[in-house]
Parts: structure tokens; sequence; C-alpha cells
């Protein structure tokens, strides 16, 4: 979505550091990665912030920003879950953001001028990552050539009661966001080839989607069944299965190392770009 010198670049750079500023951030230390991957952060450890509008006040602003930064993505959703009663913990792991902000405000998205339009799209599921309620988070990524489209990370409004289900739950997001890209790519005259790959690492995900026949274990997802189903059928998409340490949807799903992000964001296409 950005390109060098491109005028909401340079919007998205003015704006982090207005918030840096707000916020007394501008002489933090950066760090590497939005949140700290050994932090484990709860509803209600922590004392309660005499001020609940300052902490919701500043998520609403990073909320904004993952509209073109889809590195905070997961951060911003793990950390608008406490937004009814912020503790002191939570309002750290907010800082913890902006002092990332800080290390690169120019980070942004390359869209090449490659005249291919294959799509694809990874996706996974952090099986019962919220510790409050056990809800698993899902989280894909749809990349138009090497550049990133459409993402989204999101907590489930269910319990999932095995991964392979969480997993399951996960790629109807993705299929269903594929169907309205797939729509609206036509609507803009662009033809995309079929099938559009879908990326997993998940055997039991890529096996239930190839065998069309329910069993105990599967029955209480029907309706997300059939729906794969549907698009596999009519040749929309394909599984495909990969290894976890290729698994580009990672940066959506959890706290990461600095390494691993930095890793994931250089295949990601995502970029600094210098003033102009």
């Amino acid at each position: 979505m950005l390109y060098k010198g491109d005028g909401v670049l340079i919007c998205q750079r003015k704006f982090t550091m207005v918030l840096l500023k707000e916020y007394d951030c501008l002489t933090y230390s950066p760090v590497s990665s939005p949140l700290d991957s050994i932090v484990k952060l709860s509803k209600d450890e922590g004392t309660l912030l005499p001020d609940p509008r300052y902490y919701r006040k500043l998520v609403g602003k990073l909320n904004f920003l993952t509209n073109t930064r889809l590195d905070i993505a997961y951060s911003v959703q793990h950390l608008s879950q406490f937004m009814q009663a912020p503790r002191e913990p939570h309002l750290k792991a907010d800082v913890h953001v902006l002092r990332y902000l800080k290390k690169d405000p120019t980070l942004g998205i390359f869209l090449s001028n490659d005249p291919s339009y294959n799509v694809s799209a990874y996706c996974d599921s952090d099986w019962a990552a919220c510790p409050d309620s056990r809800k698993s988070v899902n989280r894909y990524i749809v990349l138009l050539g090497d550049s990133p489209i459409s993402w989204k990370s999101k907590k489930q409004t269910t319990v999932s009661l095995s991964s392979a289900e969480a997993e399951y739950r996960s790629i109807r997001k993705v299929v269903g966001e594929l169907v309205w890209i797939k729509r609206l790519l036509e609507e803009l005259t662009v033809m995309c080839a079929d099938p559009i790959t879908v990326f997993r690492d998940s055997q039991a995900v890529v096996y239930i989607g190839r065998n069309p026949v329910f069993h105990e274990r599967t029955k209480h997802i029907e309706v997300d069944c059939h729906f794969v189903w549907d698009k596999i059928q009519e040749g929309l998409i394909e599984l495909h299965h990969i290894s976890t340490s290729v698994q580009l949807a990672d940066i959506l799903t959890k706290a990461l190392t600095g390494v691993k992000h930095s890793d994931l964001l250089s295949k990601l296409a995502v970029t600094s770009s210098p003033p102009t």
C-alpha cells in the first residue's frame, strides 16, 4: 500500500511521531518487536489504572495505524481485549508498542509493479491462546504477488475443543475473505488465476478439506466444512501444507522475538523508506 515518497507514507510517519511525542516516548529506547515475547498479559493481574480513558485513547490510535502497519496488528488486537478494565501491565505493553514504532516510523508495505496478479494466502490459529477465556486466535494474510493486501488477527468468538477445530474455523475466515477479493478484482477487470493457494501448517486441516466425510470430531463444525469444501470443488482455492518455520501468518498470532519478527517482515515485503 505504501511507496517511497507516497503521501500515505508521509502521513503515517507524521502521525507516528506525533503519537510518540503525545505519550512522552521520544526519549525511550527503541525495541525490536511490538510485544515482549516473555510477558503474558491477563485481565486480572496488576493494578487498575485510575483513568482508563488514557489507555483506551492510545489503543484507538494504534488501531488506526494497523491499516498500514500489519506488524502491529496482533499487538493491538491483543491489547484491545483489556479496554473495559485496563491495568498497569497493559499500559506498559502499550508503551512497548510505541517504543517499537519509534525504531522505524517509516516501515510500510511495498507494492511492486509486477504484472502478475497471483493471489495466495497464509492462515493459521493459536489454539486456546487466551489465558482468561481459552479462546483461540485466528490470523490470515492475503498476498497479491509478494505484497500483502489484506490481513486480520482476531480472537474467535467461541471456544474450540481441539486445535484442528480452531484451525478450520480460521480457514473458514480466510476463504470468505478470498471470495470477496476475487469478486473485487473481477469488478476492477483484474483477472487472477484459479485456484488460489491457501497455505497451512496443519496436516489435519488439509486432510479434512480433502475428505468430504463427516465423523464425530467434525460434525460440530459442519457449516464451516461445507463452505470450505464448496470453494474447493468450485476451484476457487486449494489447500497446501507448509512447515511452521515458513508460516508467514505467525506474525499475526503471537508475540515473537525480534529476530523472528524481522525475518517475517522481510518475507512480507515490509520495508522502511527514508524521508524524501
